[in-house]
């Protein structure tokens, strides 16, 4: 209703705009004298500006019909700005698809030529390199990151990360390794720098270098904390891990490098569990048992871990006896523990007081059945002379173990 009044008031208005213009041109026609040399025009003014207008209006319709037909020119020729400019943009957008779906060497076609026709070209020739490595073609996609850097020379960071990744990703990890020093060397803060040099330490297992890497994440913050702190205990871990095959077969300096490795911890670090485990089994390994039942005690005096009172019960310490009691001190705080109760059957075990064994190891059952608990029992048995009793748990202790392993195919059983 609203519209249909205003379209009415537009109509009067323009009506009565048409009935004033009329009246003042039957009133006052005018007069137009317009003389030049021998030209001579002559008319009333409202003829003279009806003239005008209509000259105006055929001077818009020739200029709309030209741009018209250079508009239509542009998209008719195939060599026109427009064209090219629609090349290139369904070039990029087709290259990128393909890039992100695996089809590589359309994606490398599709992006070099959108790289050339873009004055931003840096994603296009990455992406372009990234294809020509798919393919083996490995000069092409250095040669790619070379013009990128031509076009771009202040993407240079960038590029150089490009190319690392692209070197690791070929399995030249010693070639990544030196231009991600180099890039480090200029950017020593930069996070995805860091990053990098992060990923390509721990896909070369070199634990000596992340270890050294690790204070400078944590300074300039490039890792969340949560994902720092488990980083640094599996550095560690793997650290000690490898300082404990540096040791073997080197007879009396064996445990030197993992001593040292070990000192190389802070105080907080010294004492977390998960280190101090990977520290107990190397000294174990490399037949310290002693010390390593030393280690493990003190940190069980810190507190509970249930890997270390498992590790416990595998030491020989320099007392059993004493080893012995000390675990059973532990036994007030955690009756029902099924692991304190295993180790506790096998340190009663070294001190050859069979009978508590199997009360710790049927104990240790009631709670939790476990197949290392089944074969330590078996075994005792089939020493006491229960032979039956002790095929049973070997049975049990293999079908729990059965349980733990992938459900892999076996063969039919073949018929009689």
């Amino acid at each position: 209703m609203k519209r249909l009044l205003k379209v009415l008031l537009v109509l009067l208005l323009i009506g009565g705009v048409a009935t004033l213009l009329g009246m003042a041109i039957a009133q006052h026609k005018g007069y137009v004298l317009v003389a030049y040399k021998g030209f001579r025009y002559e008319s009333t003014l409202w003829a003279t500006l009806a003239l005008l207008a209509a000259l105006w209006l055929l001077f818009a319709a020739i200029r709309y019909l030209l741009r018209l037909v250079v508009v239509s020119g542009g998209v008719v020729n195939p060599w026109s700005r427009r064209n090219a400019r629609r090349r290139a943009r369904l070039a990029s957008e087709q290259g990128l698809l393909d890039l992100a779906e695996g089809r590589w060497a359309r994606a490398l076609r599709h992006l070099k030529r959108a790289a050339e026709a873009d004055p931003q070209p840096l994603i296009y020739y990455l992406g372009a390199a990234r294809a020509a490595q798919k393919i083996g073609q490995h000069e092409d996609a250095e040669h790619l990151l070379e013009r990128a850097l031509e076009r771009q020379p202040q993407a240079e960071l960038a590029i150089a990360l490009a190319h690392a990744e692209l070197q690791l990703d070929r399995g030249d990890s010693d070639q990544a390794l030196e231009t991600l020093k180099a890039v480090h060397d200029r950017h020593p803060r930069h996070h995805q720098v860091l990053r990098q040099l992060l990923h390509l330490h721990e896909v070369r297992a070199d634990w000596a270098a992340l270890v050294g890497l690790l204070p400078t994440l944590r300074k300039e913050k490039a890792l969340p904390e949560s994902r720092l702190a488990e980083l640094e205990l599996r550095v560690w871990s793997a650290r000690l891990e490898q300082a404990g095959e540096e040791g073997l077969n080197e007879g009396e300096t064996a445990l030197q490098p993992l001593t040292r490795a070990w000192q190389q911890l802070s105080s907080s670090q010294r004492a977390e569990p998960r280190l101090v485990l990977a520290f107990a089994r190397q000294l174990q390994r490399l037949g310290a048992e002693e010390e390593a039942e030393e280690v493990v005690r003190g940190a069980l005096k810190r507190g509970h871990d249930d890997d270390l009172v498992h590790l416990y019960g595998l030491l020989r310490g320099r007392d059993p006896q004493r080893q012995l009691q000390t675990a059973e001190g532990w036994r007030r705080d955690r009756p029902q523990d099924g692991t304190l109760l295993l180790t506790l059957g096998r340190l009663c075990l070294r001190n050859r007081l069979w009978g508590k064994a199997r009360e710790y190891f049927e104990s240790s059952l009631s709670f939790r059945r476990d197949p290392e608990t089944c074969g330590e029992l078996a075994r005792l048995l089939a020493q006491l002379g229960e032979i039956e009793r002790s095929n049973q748990l070997f049975q049990e202790g293999l079908g729990l173990l059965d349980q733990r392993l992938p459900a892999l195919p076996l063969p039919a059983e073949r018929m009689a």
